[in-house]
């Protein structure tokens, strides 16, 4: 493939042409959300065409969700049921994390809520004084999500009382947003690029040329060509970040498998002996993973390791993904706005992936450029962005630095790395203090940073005043009192896989191609 690249893409000045022609450059799950979202928001506006290649392949492993799926959902008015049935999905509380503190040493990261805070400290603070006293039990105990996924149950509760998000087939995903695009005016072109068009007086992409001869030209340009990064990077030059030092995990063998039983409500996350293996079960299989560092497991010893863990018959062939941890120094510079692997990638541990294709796209709609790309926007966006990602960067890399697992390399190499100092402050408040603070629009919040730093072995050296002013009869009471109305929650809720077949049944039970 040939491109046209740009030699000082910085030094140019933006174009201030309305926007009125938005070529999506890419499929998979990136591209036909940032088309439903585009078309359902602004489609009568817009001429929104979307440009992939059946012969192309996705990287299709991004098949766990966080609970802000649900609001990208409601935003497009996308019935829960239709979507779950469409893509075979079950739902997802959290998030087991196996043999990660140490060997057969297991927690789970859920979502929602633990306890009751009070204003001045978080209940964090509460059950360290209750443990000190022995009159608290597991952390977890005081969670309702967390001790649903535990006895595998769950339900719609009223005023949204239990969080979740879903498990979903990643390719079935995108069939079901380009039906729902197609519906709102969207175009799909099918063809692969073979090369860009670029105005070097402007930083913009002017127009993509497909192996049919067909030109493509536009206003706005989203590239979502995944890792290869064709216009981002290839054409518009934008550097990309490593960040493989504090994330050394650089490769993914994936293959996807019969169920063998009832459909959990959550994520196993297995930790081995250079990274960590993934099972997400759907209503018709079982997809499974196993991220890894190839300078400690080479590729071909990869793939046996993992079919020697899975459970059933295997559907397909192991896969390798190879990737690179990091971030585009920019994701959008000149007309061209990366979104999706083109714009960075951080490993699935915590289900991230699908949330920076959201973020992305909601924060392209709040500053979409109809009347001319506006270089403050574009300033903003990528302040954001790369804010965000760097937050979610420091909760990963928290999972592999803190441990007290020293039984091979990896891991003593993960004690051993250096760690953002943004992280670094983080760990040592907690430690001292036990106090974790949010700032801003972080998508993690308190509580997933308490339940991970105390999954992992850090034990809070104090906690606040205002729990020592209870007396042990106090305390007590005030800890039963929210662990029975979980465990009270908790019995009443259906199995999780009853739930499902009630609610939202797949029609056909048939492998995504």
């Amino acid at each position: 493939m040939s491109t046209q690249a740009l030699h000082h893409p910085s030094a140019a000045p933006f174009s201030h042409r309305p926007v009125k022609r938005v070529v999506i450059a890419g499929g998979g799950t990136a591209g036909w959300m940032v088309a439903a979202c585009l078309s359902k928001v602004l489609g009568k506006a817009l001429d929104i065409r979307l440009v992939e290649s059946d012969e192309i392949g996705t990287v299709g492993v991004g098949e766990a969700t966080i609970p802000t799926l649900l609001t990208f959902h409601q935003l497009l008015d996308i019935n829960e049921q239709e979507f779950m049935a469409a893509t075979q999905a079950t739902f997802k509380l959290g998030i087991g994390f196996e043999g990660w503190r140490d060997m057969r040493q297991d927690y789970i990261h859920s979502f929602g809520l633990t306890g009751k805070d009070h204003w001045t400290a978080g209940f964090q603070h509460f059950w360290l004084k209750g443990r000190q006293r022995q009159l608290a039990g597991e952390f977890g105990d005081y969670c309702l999500e967390l001790k649903a996924a535990q006895h595998n149950r769950f339900a719609h509760l009223p005023r949204n009382g239990l969080n979740y998000a879903f498990h979903l087939d990643a390719s079935l995903y995108a069939q079901f947003l380009r039906r729902f695009s197609e519906r709102f005016g969207v175009q799909r072109i099918e063809g692969k690029i073979v090369s860009v068009q670029a105005d070097a007086a402007h930083n913009d992409i002017q127009s993509i040329r497909l192996d049919t001869g067909a030109l493509i030209e536009g206003d706005l340009f989203i590239d979502c060509t995944g890792f290869r990064g064709l216009l981002i990077g290839d054409t518009l030059k934008v550097p990309y970040e490593d960040w493989s030092h504090w994330l050394p995990c650089d490769s993914a063998v994936a293959v996807q498998t019969d169920s063998v039983g009832p459909a959990i409500p959550y994520t196993r996350s297995i930790a081995h002996g250079a990274g960590w293996q993934w099972r997400i079960p759907l209503q018709h299989r079982v997809g499974n993973g196993l991220v890894y560092c190839s300078r400690h497991l080479a590729d071909d010893e990869a793939k046996p390791l993992l079919l020697s863990k899975v459970q059933g018959a295997t559907l397909t062939q192991p896969r390798v993904i190879k990737f690179k941890p990091g971030q585009r120094e920019h994701t959008w510079r000149g007309n061209c706005v990366a979104i999706g692997l083109s714009s960075g990638f951080i490993e699935p541990l915590e289900s991230t992936s699908i949330h920076l294709i959201q973020r992305g796209i909601v924060r392209l709609m709040q500053m979409f450029p109809a009347g001319g790309i506006s270089a403050a926007d574009v300033a903003e966006y990528n302040q954001q962005t790369r804010s965000e990602i760097e937050h979610i960067r420091d909760f990963i890399v928290l999972h592999y630095h803190v441990t007290q697992r020293a039984d091979t390399a990896f891991w003593r190499d993960c004690q051993a790395m250096g760690i953002p100092a943004s992280l670094q402050h983080r760990i040592d408040l907690f430690r001292e203090t036990a106090r974790v603070f949010r700032a801003g629009n972080e998508l993690f919040a308190e509580n997933s940073w308490i339940q991970v730093m105390l999954g992992q072995g850090i034990v809070p050296k104090h906690h606040h005043p205002v729990a020592d002013l209870m007396g042990d009869a106090e305390l007590a009471g005030f800890l039963n009192d929210i662990q029975a109305r979980v465990d009270k929650t908790v019995q009443q809720l259906p199995a999780h896989q009853a739930y499902v077949n009630s609610y939202c049944a797949a029609r056909q039970q048939a492998q995504a191609a």
